[in-house]
Order: structure tokens, then sequence, then C-alpha cells
């Protein structure tokens, strides 16, 4: 079995650090072996890309941009009649994963226009995105870089998003036909809005290109209280043969500096990590706002996890 490999998602966690290049440092040093970022365009990609190579980190996620904020926007790609400011989003984003050696770009939906009934939109939206998608899956495909659909719970998050649920996802990535093109799963959209979570992992594992992690309802920490069983949903990842990263995308309880405690009296990940090639006996991971990385599973369930850079 792979062991997982974890991102630090910088458009969430250290939230007290002003800027990503600051974030990006913040993550290599809490032993982060990659990093990925919602909206990386209000900083040059080219500081970007040197501050993840001094820190030895990928960058294997990057978004779209949104639109315009005035227009309470999130994204483009299935809103009729804005196709023109898609793929000039899309292009800004190729050039980005390009300066950053990012393979991974989540290619958003979008939101139902303001005043519209989802039910009388649908159609069009979906004829649209599919478009879209045919286009930015031939423009990914001169960069090898895969293209992602998130579906965005409606119920707790953003109930005009467009996609919501893995079934409608996978039915589009059908109707697209490009192997580029993968789902991205955030446990947490999707057990809000649907549950089942062991089933879906395992129907839609062969469409999944990258994973994201939140504990449910509060989007914290993913030992923090919940409903979501992390050491239940980890070793079924494994057991499942999953080789993605799995990006923390959560909201933290404290301060994530706090986790670089571990430089002043606590050995550091890389002091207390493996030789690259060993399993570690027990997952570690960053939790409850703690640099350290903290026990997540019993030592007796073997599980393991890649922490070392590069892995």
């Amino acid at each position: 079995m792979a062991p997982l490999r974890f991102s630090a998602n910088l458009s969430w966690l250290f939230p007290e650090l002003p800027g990503l290049s600051q974030r990006l440092r913040a993550a290599g040093g809490a032993g982060f072996p990659a990093v990925e970022m919602a909206w990386p365009y209000g900083e040059a990609a080219g500081e970007l890309a040197q501050a993840a190579a001094r820190e030895g980190v990928r960058v294997v996620l990057i978004n779209t941009p949104p639109g315009e904020q005035e227009k309470q926007e999130l994204g483009l790609g299935a809103v009729p009649g804005q196709q023109g400011a898609f793929r000039k989003g899309l292009d800004q984003a190729v050039q980005y994963a390009r300066a950053l050696g990012c393979p991974r770009i989540h290619l958003m939906a979008g939101r139902v226009p303001v005043g519209a009934e989802r039910a009388a939109v649908m159609a069009e939206m979906e004829r649209v995105f599919v478009e879209n998608l045919k286009y930015a899956a031939d423009l990914l495909a001169q960069e090898n870089i895969v293209g992602l659909l998130e579906p965005i719970n409606t119920r707790l998050t953003d109930p005009r998003y467009f996609l919501d649920t893995p079934q409608q996802a996978a039915a589009i990535l059908q109707k697209v036909g490009r192997p580029n093109l993968q789902l991205q799963m955030d446990v947490f959209h999707w057990q809000i809005m649907d549950g089942n979570l062991t089933g879906n992992l395992r129907e839609f594992l062969p469409l999944i290109g990258h994973i994201q992690i939140a504990q449910v309802p509060g989007r914290h920490e993913p030992d923090s209280p919940g409903e979501l069983n992390f050491p239940y949903l980890f070793q079924l990842l494994e057991d499942e043969g999953y080789k993605g990263y799995v990006g923390c995308e959560y909201s933290p309880l404290g301060e994530s500096r706090r986790l670089q405690e571990g430089r002043g009296g606590r050995a550091s990940p890389q002091e207390t990590s493996p030789q690259e090639g060993e399993a570690v006996g027990h997952r570690k991971l960053p939790l409850q706002g703690e640099w350290a990385l903290m026990d997540l599973l019993k030592e007796s369930s073997g599980v393991s996890v890649a922490l070392l850079p590069g892995n």
C-alpha cells in the first residue's frame, strides 16, 4: 500500500501569516511535502515558485480565478455568457501552473445566476460547462495538467453553486469524455450532501484525482469534534489504493504557527521522519493547531504516511 501524502492548503492554514509566500515557508517548516492554494494570483508566480523551491515542497493544486468579487462570482465554468471570461481566467491559471510546476487545476463551475431558478437554468449551465471543459481539457493536455471538478455543498456552504454532488460531476465527466479531467473529492462537502462516504469513495475512486479533508460540521481539524471518523477514512483510502494527495483544507481552531513548536523542544518532522522509502508505523498529521505532527491512529493500525519532501 502506498502511504498517504498530505498537502497544506495555504488558503486555509496559517491564517495568522499575511501572504502565501510566508504561509508556504511555514508549511515547509512544518514538514508538509506539498501545498495547494485556491487563488495565487495576488502574488507573483515567480516569487511563489522560488519560495516553494527553497522549502523543497511541491505546489500540487490551484483553482481557476473566481471572477468578479463584486458580482459574487465563484468560478465561471458553467455560467452562461461568461465563456470568454472563463477562458481568459483559464489562460492565467495555466501560466501560474506552468511557473509553479503545478500538475492540477480546479476548474470552478460557478454559481447559478442571481434571480434565476436552479431548475430552470440547469440544462443550459450544464451545456456551457461541458463546452468549456472540452476546451479546457484540450488546453491542459498540451501542458500535461489535470483539470479537476469539485462538487461544493449547497446545504451549508453555497446554496447557489452549480456543481454540488459527485453523481452530477461524474455524469458531466462522462459527457466530456476527456481522460485528463477528474473529480476533486472534498469529504466535507460530500458528507453534507450525500453521506455514504465509504460507498461513494469506492464507486468514484477511479475518477478521483485529489482529496481534501475537514471535520463536519465545523470545518475544523480532522480530530476536532464532529461526525467523521478520519482514522477509518484514512485507512480506507490506503486500503483502496489511493495515490493522490490529501489536502488539509480546514479552518484551524488555534494558531497554525504553533506547529513550529517542534523547533524548540519537540523534534521537528524532519528529525523524526524515517529514511526515504521507510514506512511510519502509525499516521501522524497536523491537528488541533499543533505543529508537531500528532498521532491520529492507534499503534496497532499499521497505517503509514509519507512526510518527506519529494515523496
